[in-house]
């Protein structure tokens, strides 16, 4: 049963997240805002409405690839998104700009996040080799090292919860205040958002889930 929960984790459920995400996104770039804006004129009225003048809209390629780079104080829309005047369009570009009002705003768990890109990075690149080291060695004192840096990317993953929630609250009030999205669009919108979000608690969880694999086997090691 154990065995079926955890095929369950890290297999289906990210499956299930992402064909979620990529059905919800087709079905809503077909259809049309009120206010009928591209991704790319979404982001910069929103972030002129909220003074962030300094901040680019620019265009990337690839599918939804959009992003916001704090460094550059800039945000990247794909194509379809940048110019797209769909519904999912306008959610994708608002999300983005959620962010750099974060960035703005000194949003702690943004902060928090960003300053553990390096040790998540690192710890992501090197956890799994020291861990199948210190298991195929039978040391345990490898296997712990292993596990403490995949615990950084985990909890890096973790953070990353908080900051994705709330930049799309952020966009969905933002797209109403703005004027962007009227009465039943919201509904429509929050689709949309709610399915990208589902994207990150899957991948979260099976960090989780793989973590807590790992420690068990540690405790088995320790028992022997």
């Amino acid at each position: 049963m154990s065995f079926i929960l955890y095929f369950a984790l890290i297999i289906i459920i990210p499956i299930w997240a992402q064909s979620k995400v990529k059905k919800t996104y087709k079905k809503y770039s077909k259809v049309p805002t009120s206010s009928s804006m591209s991704g790319a004129e979404v982001a910069r009225k929103i972030l002129d409405d909220n003074g962030l003048y300094n901040v680019a809209v620019e265009e990337v390629r690839g599918h939804l690839t959009d992003h916001y780079d704090p460094r550059s104080k800039v945000i990247r829309l794909s194509s379809e998104i940048y110019h797209g005047r769909s519904t999912a369009g306008a959610a994708v570009a608002a999300h983005e700009v959620g962010h750099a009002i974060q960035d703005a705003q000194d949003y702690a768990f943004l902060r928090f996040r960003s300053a553990l890109v390096p040790v998540a990075s690192f710890g992501s690149n090197i956890s799994i080799f020291l861990i199948i080291g210190g298991m195929l060695l039978q040391m345990t004192g490898l296997l712990l090292v292993g596990i403490v840096f995949f615990a950084a990317a985990v909890l890096f993953q973790l953070i990353t919860l908080p900051v994705e929630f709330d930049a799309s609250n952020r966009a969905m009030s933002q797209l109403v205040s703005t004027g962007v999205i009227r009465n039943d669009e919201e509904r429509k919108t929050k689709k949309v958002l709610n399915a990208a979000a589902m994207t990150y608690v899957a991948g979260a969880l099976v960090a989780l889930a793989e973590l807590l694999r790992f420690i068990f086997m540690f405790m088995g090691m320790g028992e022997e």
